[in-house]
């Protein structure tokens, strides 16, 4: 094993001994990650890593898995991996040859083939289909996973690609047609098209033929906004252009225009989310906003007609009012409704609108699931094209995913949704239970989280406990096979907490745990795990955490924070220098979420959440496993390379794990995902001591 030498630790907010791991393709770091991923396989590896990896492998390439689907057209398009197609199939179907038990599938692109005859590591990354002829798209292949992209133009009669079409070098952005021979571009690609977060700044016109770095731009906004991006409204009478910019992350600016750039700025607050289906435009206010003598709340849901705002009229129909913990979580457009999905103390419930003239006419959807968790989409991929039939997902911790189409349309009253696919049960659930508890939090607020196991505990079980936390982002128990075939299959429970930072209960749960507020996030998950000792369910020595993305941030602070309440810590793709994370790839993209490190008054509370500056010698910390892949371009491998480097310097039992692939995941195919979820399991219930049905 190469030994590499670490400095010492950081004595002051800049003085980082550990830079040189940041360059990602580095010699010595390579080199490091390298050493220090051996050491963790070797530590993990044995006969019981094999059985988990090559269990959740089979898991992951079952043939009777639900092939998840999008219409374009005629055709229902999927992407498939496999054990025979590691890298993937791009295929298609009817909808008719679907809905029977062993559909027909047209392969329009084998992946395993791409990679092998161009010799490159290709992910895929989507499909953009020209919506007027449909007889070529623009593929979206990328590097190992990362988020930049190449893209290639395919002749979907031909099957080939097309050597003078549509192709460009790798870069962050999108592409959007405007008719058979034009794009829309929105790219970083080109010296200064990109943004201080690496996204693109400019929207050009790219016509069929012409050089994409010489096409002319329509469309700009500073290096210091997150991004921009344009695309074609088709369900306006004549063709309509939207230009979207994003100043920072939880702001939106919306103008409308035509081929040479935009015309108008629609008049909406720069934090209001909204969306537009021909002459209606339905906004949700992210703040309480007065406008027309009305005040709106936050998190309400009004609707108008589009041309009438533009001409100044501002009388909103109210569609949805939230409450304490009745919270509006999506809505999109299908055929000229609104639908709404919305949750009332963690249960979905959904609701349709049909704009009018005089008033919106509202239904609701209540032969939709209503159980455990449940999500609706449109099953067309153009929204000019959808019919009223959209598609459900409903399921459960113990309930497999079953997947459902609905028809809107339908004569009231709306019959129940025809029955799909189901996936198949990937563990054995006997015996176990599903109940919803809540946690006290420092400051007295009521953290539910929900319990999954035993329905009698011993006082000592192995718990997983897992949240996310951050971005407004929900996240409900959902059928996680992984967990339930490494963990509860062999007695062991599994909690997901439903902490501040994100939007369970609305913009309020957000608020609260964002900027000066992260740190309650932290508090609300330690909360949790003090909870399930309260109860009498475990020990903290019998607490295995784990969380990625923000969710490693959350984790990092486990170990740095609350030590004492956990056995072992699982942080995968983290965030953990909150100093120089702006620096970092996409980092700067973020600061409406965490603050400015470069500001004083930000890095205040940021030092706090720090973890890898507040890592200190001489503290209880339980056991880590940091793991990252070197193809992330959005958080930086440097995370947690840096943090399991220092946290080695200061005699810790640290260990760090990377793989070659995977972007922002875990892999870049079923067996290297399955290998990434194993081996963080592995460690954990090794580090917490337990041994159950032969696990070491």
């Amino acid at each position: 094993m190469t030994t590499i030498d670490l400095r010492p630790t950081l004595t002051a907010p800049d003085d980082d001994p550990y830079l040189w791991l940041e360059d990602v393709e580095g010699e010595r770091a390579l080199a490091w990650a390298a050493s220090q991923s051996a050491r963790t396989l070797e530590h993990c590896d044995g006969t019981q890593f094999e059985r988990d990896h090559d269990a959740l492998t089979a898991i992951f390439d079952r043939p009777d898995k639900i092939p998840l689907i999008t219409r374009r057209g005629r055709y229902l398009y999927n992407f498939w991996q496999d054990a025979g197609n590691p890298r993937g199939l791009w295929r298609r179907t009817t909808l008719v040859a679907y809905m029977k038990a062993d559909p027909q599938w047209e392969r329009l692109l084998d992946l395993d083939a791409l990679a092998a005859s161009d010799g490159e590591d290709w992910i895929w990354g989507g499909a953009s289909l020209e919506p007027e002829r449909r007889e070529r798209a623009v593929l979206r292949l990328s590097r190992g996973g990362s988020d930049a992209v190449v893209h290639r133009e395919f002749d979907l009669g031909s099957l080939s690609f097309v050597a003078d079409g549509f192709n460009l070098p790798e870069a962050k952005g999108s592409i959007n047609w405007l008719d058979p021979d034009t794009l829309l571009l929105s790219s970083a690609l080109g010296d200064g098209m990109a943004t201080r977060s690496g996204y693109a700044r400019t929207v050009r016109v790219w016509k069929r033929g012409a050089d994409p770095l010489v096409a002319p731009v329509i469309f700009e906004t500073g290096s210091e906004s997150l991004e921009v991006s344009g695309h074609v409204d088709h369900t306006a009478e004549s063709e309509r252009l939207w230009f979207i910019e994003k100043p920072a992350f939880f702001e939106v600016i919306g103008r409308i225009g035509d081929r040479s750039g935009p015309k108008m700025q629609i008049d909406l607050p720069p934090d209001a989310r909204w969306d537009g289906f021909g002459d209606w435009l339905a906004v949700k206010p992210r703040k309480p906003w007065t406008v027309g003598g009305t005040t709106h709340a936050a998190d309400a849901l009004i609707g108008i007609s589009l041309s009438s705002f533009i001409a100044g009229e501002r009388d909103f129909a109210t569609l949805f009012e939230p409450g304490d913990r009745r919270s509006l979580q999506s809505f999109f457009w299908d055929n000229g409704k609104l639908i709404i999905s919305y949750l009332v103390n963690l249960v979905p419930r959904f609701e349709m609108f049909t704009p009018g003239p005089q008033e919106w006419t509202r239904r609701a959807l209540d032969t939709v699931p209503a159980e455990g968790t449940v999500h609706l989409w449109p099953l067309d991929a153009e929204d000019h094209e959808t019919n009223g039939e959209v598609l459900v997902s409903a399921q459960d911790p113990i309930t497999p995913p079953h997947l459902l189409l609905f028809d809107l349309n339908a004569a009231p009253p709306l019959g129940a949704p025809t029955i799909l696919k189901r996936d198949p049960e990937n563990f054995d659930a006997s015996g176990l239970v599903v109940t919803r508890h809540e946690a006290v939090s420092t400051d007295g607020e009521m953290i539910p989280y929900t319990q999954v196991g035993p329905a009698n505990g011993n006082g000592d079980a192995p718990v997983h406990l897992t949240a996310y936390g951050g971005f407004g982002r929900s996240l409900l128990p959902y059928y996680n096979f992984s967990i339930g075939k490494l963990w509860l299959e062999r007695g062991g429970t599994s909690v997901v907490a439903n902490i501040r930072g994100g939007g369970e209960f609305g913009t309020r749960w957000h608020e609260a745990g964002r900027r000066e507020g992260k740190r309650l996030t932290h508090d609300d998950f330690a909360a949790v795990a003090a909870d399930l000792v309260r109860r009498g369910i475990t020990r903290p020595r019998r607490i295995a955490a784990e969380g990625g993305s923000n969710g490693g941030l959350l984790i990092a602070n486990m170990l740095t924070r609350y030590p004492e309440r956990f056995g072992a810590l699982f942080c995968t793709i983290p965030l953990v220098d909150m100093r120089r994370y702006t620096k970092l790839l996409a980092g700067a993209s973020w600061i409406d979420e965490y603050g400015d490190p470069d500001k004083a008054e930000d890095w205040t509370f940021l030092k706090e959440i720090s973890a890898y500056h507040a890592a200190t010698p001489g503290q209880p910390y339980p056991p880590i496993l940091l793991a990252t892949t070197k193809r992330d371009d959005r958080v930086h491998p440097g995370h947690a390379r840096k943090m399991a480097a220092k946290l080695q310097a200061l005699g810790y039992p640290a260990y760090f794990y990377e793989s070659g692939a995977g972007g922002h995941g875990y892999g870049k195919d079923n067996r290297e995902r399955a290998a990434f979820i194993a081996l963080g399991n592995n460690f954990l219930r090794s580090a917490i001591g337990w041994q159950a049905d032969g696990v070491r």
